[in-house]
């Protein structure tokens, strides 16, 4: 799913109610065109996330606009376009901020200043 091409496609839900299932969102998002692939969030950080993949750009729009803010399942969901250059940069900068920290604790650890 990280082909630029592709992240038109493609939006990213948050906001879920954890009993949410796959079925609920091909239900809701299937009736706004074809939908390649529906990923739910499935670990303590991801847990009311999913991402919906849809064959045709023009069907994702349809849904960012007719479902943001939908309420389903006592939740108010949330829509974000899936940007995976932006996500890629966020997983960069935490990786870079822990070695940081790393490489800091291993100088305090030998005495060394900075």
């Amino acid at each position: 799913m990280s082909n630029t091409r592709d992240a038109n496609r493609i939006l990213f839900v948050k906001n879920m109610n954890f009993n949410t299932t796959g079925e609920d969102l091909y239900e809701l998002f299937g009736s706004h065109g074809a939908i390649r692939q529906i990923r739910l969030g499935n670990t303590p950080k991801t847990k009311g996330t999913a991402y919906v993949a849809f064959e045709e750009a023009a069907d994702c729009k349809s849904a960012m606009e007719r479902i943001n803010g939908f309420h389903l399942q006592e939740r108010y969901l949330v829509l974000l376009y899936h940007q995976p250059a932006r996500q890629a940069a966020i997983a960069n900068k935490a990786d870079i901020k822990a070695r940081e920290e790393a490489v800091a604790a291993e100088k305090a650890r030998l005495g060394m200043e900075d």
